[in-house]
């Protein structure tokens, strides 16, 4: 059985009032994305911890999925009259075929090679060197499968700067890899930390999956309050440019901070700020995207 997917362009004001018109007229799911998500206008929309996060997008991207014999344009008009749209929003229909989607997923994420020593290893899979180390992970509900440049940049990071007995913090865990790693690399305890609670119950899951002890995972009101050796987050830029003041009280004197998430072109912005706490090295690009480092005074 074919598909069809809505693609609609819309603003702050009726995105999400769209999307429920949508649902109650058939749509089978819809997801409600950042349209301007990967590039410089990306915005976040997360508040400080324990404040209410400020709202959604400014410019949305509303995607419908429906059963392929329905008259999609008909619903998305109809939709549109109850919120009171006077003309249809900028759209698209693409058909979408249908597929084995467990089968699909599972052969898009093959084993992932880190370096030499560390590899993101998919529960389906056999590792590719049993003698390395080898992070067991699924793709979920929460980012952080290696697969992301800047996941990538780092582990790399903490593969090739962590001597062992570290406590490590992980701001913005997604699925506690990084967190994960650092404990398989040698560090002595790590605390996660995520504003989502599907983030943190998947890190605990992926931490038992792990065997790896001597970690926490905490939403951010819950989080104990300490200082680290190493401080890691890939998060987004705008999420850290508010977040540095907490960033910086979180890493020790001496400690080392780890920033990711950031476009190339955001990285001089990002060091701007950081460099009031920290002497950064400079920036290492993967792929349009980069990872800050540097040493607390």
């Amino acid at each position: 059985m074919a598909w069809l997917t809505l693609i609609v362009e819309t603003d702050a004001k009726n995105a999400e009032a769209l999307s429920d018109a949508l649902l109650e007229h058939g749509a089978l799911s819809v997801d409600l994305l950042d349209a301007d998500a990967d590039t410089p206008d990306e915005q976040a929309i997360f508040g400080e911890p324990g404040e209410p996060p400020p709202g959604v997008w400014q410019h949305n991207r509303v995607s419908a999925l429906f059963d392929a014999h329905i008259d999609v344009n008909q619903i998305l008009a109809r939709a549109a009259n109850d919120i009171g749209l006077l003309t249809l929003p900028e759209h698209r229909i693409e058909s979408l075929a249908d597929n084995d989607w467990v089968r699909l997923t599972q052969s898009q994420f093959e084993p992932i090679p880190i370096s030499n020593r560390l590899w993101i290893v998919p529960t389906w899979h056999t590792p590719v060197n049993k003698q390395a180390i080898n992070i067991v992970l699924d793709p979920g509900l929460a980012f952080g499968t290696g697969s992301h440049p800047t996941t990538r940049l780092c582990l790399r990071w903490l593969d090739n700067n962590l001597c062992g007995s570290e406590s490590v913090l992980d701001y913005g865990c997604g699925s506690g890899i990084l967190a994960i790693a650092a404990l398989k690399l040698g560090a002595a305890n790590a605390v996660g930390v995520d504003i989502d609670a599907q983030a943190v119950t998947a890190s605990r899951d992926n931490a038992i999956a792990n065997n790896v002890i001597n970690v926490q995972f905490y939403l951010p009101n819950d989080a104990p309050k300490g200082h680290y050796d190493v401080v890691v987050a890939n998060i987004l830029t705008n999420p850290l440019r508010l977040l540095a003041p907490l960033l910086a009280d979180a890493t020790k004197t001496g400690g080392q901070i780890v920033l990711s998430g950031i476009l190339e072109t955001q990285a001089q912005d990002v060091m701007n700020i950081y460099s009031a706490w920290f002497d950064l090295n400079p920036p290492i690009f993967e792929d349009g995207w980069s990872c800050l480092s540097g040493r607390k005074r």
